[in-house]
């Protein structure tokens, strides 16, 4: 049976939806919140999966500079370019900044950062949340 270890990190970030006809189509905020969940199959020579000191030195650090206190958007919305004039740390990507979209994009970013991903989840409130596992996914 494998082994699992969680960290949870908070961060405050707004967004709004492209296609969407409910309020999140306009600018609005939330506290997010992001459970990152690690699994290896065994320990290592500590005894850890992963020291919790390691999530929060690369991954917490990442989120702190790319999504924290930052705007979220679709890199077609169409205020981006007014936006950023405004804010350059207005934070485009490629696809509608739901929270699903950002479970998966920081499941990749993850990966790439050498960590044993196994899932994450994004909650947007304190009763909803999203989350990617990169399961059944074929590349």
């Amino acid at each position: 049976m494998p082994y699992r270890v969680t960290k949870l990190i908070t961060f405050s970030y707004g967004h709004r939806l492209l296609n969407y006809d409910g309020p999140c189509r306009n600018l609005h905020g939330h506290n997010g919140k992001i459970e990152i969940i690690l699994e290896r199959p065994g320990l290592d020579a500590r005894g850890m999966v992963i020291d919790f000191s390691e999530i929060r030195q690369k991954i917490k650090k990442w989120v702190d500079d790319n999504w924290d206190h930052r705007l979220i958007l679709n890199a077609k919305d169409p205020g981006l370019k007014e936006l950023r004039k405004l804010d350059p740390a207005v934070v485009p990507i490629e696809a509608n900044p739901t929270a699903e979209n950002l479970a998966r994009f920081l499941f990749e970013k993850t990966k790439k950062l050498g960590f044993p991903v196994k899932e994450i989840k994004i909650w947007e409130t304190e009763s909803s949340w999203a989350s990617y596992s990169g399961e059944g996914d074929k590349g």
